[in-house]
């Protein structure tokens, strides 16, 4: 059932729309709410689990978080930290949710899984020991091992030394980590809002058009099993439709996406298709980004647990697309979204950034020996016939004038609201989903000032997500 002009209308079924339309619900009962998607199932586009690494990203094994030594050796490993307690904050609210009885069988979304970084190279390895040596003066990383020896990387992961020559390794592991089912824990969130007063979801429903008005917006419907349409209105409306984004944004027209371009990223995985191999692992492998690799692409062997059976994955491996979208994108998503106000920003960056328009146009040509190649770097002992590639989700890097000659793919998630706050919209990546609670946090201090005024609200605010530890 739709709900008609509602308090809140979210575009995207994704775990963002999901957290946020949960938390809001939460925080003020009365609040009527209408969720919109596209596609004909919720969450199945980036949340979906075959679309993401289902990373639990708490900085405990991703190296791109703490990237360089500084020139004294040490490693700054802030923004590792930072994504701690990000996570944190997540796993809060959705044990909340548990507790309460808004989600059945964390089992089902969430599964502890060791969480391992490995190199090997002695410029590397010291690396590691730096990088250890800086998490553990934190509590959060307090747990976290390191060895130099074989034997007991062997032990962590087994496929790691598997058919390895000899030569420099290293590794660290933090058993407190975890696998996450971005699109189960969605569907499950936007199941128990559907169950709530004043709530609805609807997939196949297309938002042709935003259109802002003195008292919000109006949203323009397609039903796509018909072709009928219809016209909504809210006064706050959420942007969560992951590569869908920048298309809306451009529609709504809004003087904070002016030269507001994307640059889609297609994913691919190897999965392992031998069961030996798969039992064999148990755990989550992070190495060292590849050279012109954006951050989203750093390599990593995965254990899996989908569609309620163990896997192995290893990539993700990029891929050239003209799509903004992995199930409902067309080829002419990035061509159309190339407006006068943008084509002069997304012509400087693409000259700055040829390396990985490069690198981009090498990953879509290449073989399954190729591939091969980089799994062997983690998994020597690697045979073809164990393997197979499937494609994974999209990514829409934002460009904006403000990034002058800056990468193409940035670090982090953004948040873009305009000023009267009856928009916001969700752009960017990692480590956006693990982090999303962090993110809906800020969409509601930002676009609800007055409902976070409210004494009952706040205290509900608190118990359901206590406020990030900032113990050193």
């Amino acid at each position: 059932m739709i709900r008609q002009n509602p308090d809140i209308i979210l575009i995207g079924s994704g775990i963002m729309s999901a957290n946020l339309g949960a938390l809001l619900k939460c925080l003020d009962p009365a609040l009527s709410i209408q969720v919109y998607e596209a596609a004909d199932g919720f969450a199945r586009e980036s949340s979906d689990g075959w679309n993401n690494a289902g990373t639990g990203h708490a900085g405990l094994c991703e190296l791109s978080y703490t990237p360089n030594r500084n020139p004294d050796g040490t490693v700054d490993v802030s923004n590792a930290v930072h994504i701690f307690r990000q996570f944190a904050q997540s796993k809060h609210f959705w044990a909340a949710a548990v507790a309460e009885g808004m989600i059945d069988h964390p089992e089902d979304f969430i599964t502890p899984l060791p969480h391992i970084s490995f190199v090997h190279g002695q410029e590397q390895v010291d690396f590691l020991k730096a990088r250890h040596a800086a998490l553990t003066k934190h509590p959060e990383f307090a747990g976290m091992e390191y060895t130099t020896d074989p034997a007991v990387i062997a032990a962590w992961a087994p496929l790691l030394m598997r058919g390895r020559a000899p030569g420099p390794v290293a590794a660290t592991r933090m058993a407190s980590g975890t696998d996450v089912n971005f699109g189960v824990l969605a569907r499950k969130l936007l199941t128990w809002l559907a169950g709530q007063e004043k709530c609805g979801i609807a997939s196949g429903h297309r938002v042709t058009g935003l259109t802002k008005t003195a008292a919000g917006w109006e949203v323009a419907v397609r039903e796509k099993a018909t072709g009928a349409t219809h016209v909504n209105r809210a006064p706050f409306v959420f942007i969560g439709a992951g590569g869908g984004t920048l298309t809306l944004l451009q529609k709504a027209g809004i003087p904070e996406a002016d030269g507001l371009g994307g640059f889609p990223i297609g994913g691919q995985w190897l999965v392992c298709a031998n069961p030996a191999l798969v039992e064999s692992h148990h755990a989550k492998v992070y190495g060292q980004a590849l050279a012109a690799a954006p951050t989203m692409a750093v390599p990593h062997l995965d254990t899996r647990f989908l569609d309620g059976k163990k896997h192995l994955l290893f990539g993700p491996f990029a891929a050239w697309t003209t799509k903004f979208l992995h199930g409902e994108g067309r080829h002419t998503d990035l061509p159309f979204s190339v407006r006068p106000g943008n084509l002069a920003t997304l012509l400087r960056i693409g000259f700055h950034n040829t390396d990985l328009i490069g690198y981009l146009m090498e990953q879509g040509t290449q073989s399954m020996a190729d591939r091969l190649k980089v799994l062997r770097v983690f998994f020597p002992a690697a045979r073809e016939e164990d393997w197979r590639l499937i494609d994974a989700g999209i990514r829409v890097q934002a460009i904006k004038k403000t990034d002058g000659k800056a990468g193409i793919v940035h670090y982090g998630t953004e948040v873009l609201t305009p000023s009267d706050g009856s928009l916001s919209a969700l752009l960017g990546a990692s480590p956006g989903a693990s982090v999303s609670v962090s993110i809906v946090l800020q969409v509601i201090r930002k676009c609800f000032p007055a409902l976070l005024a409210d004494p009952a609200a706040a205290a509900r605010l608190e118990k359901l997500i206590p406020k990030p530890s900032e113990s050193t």
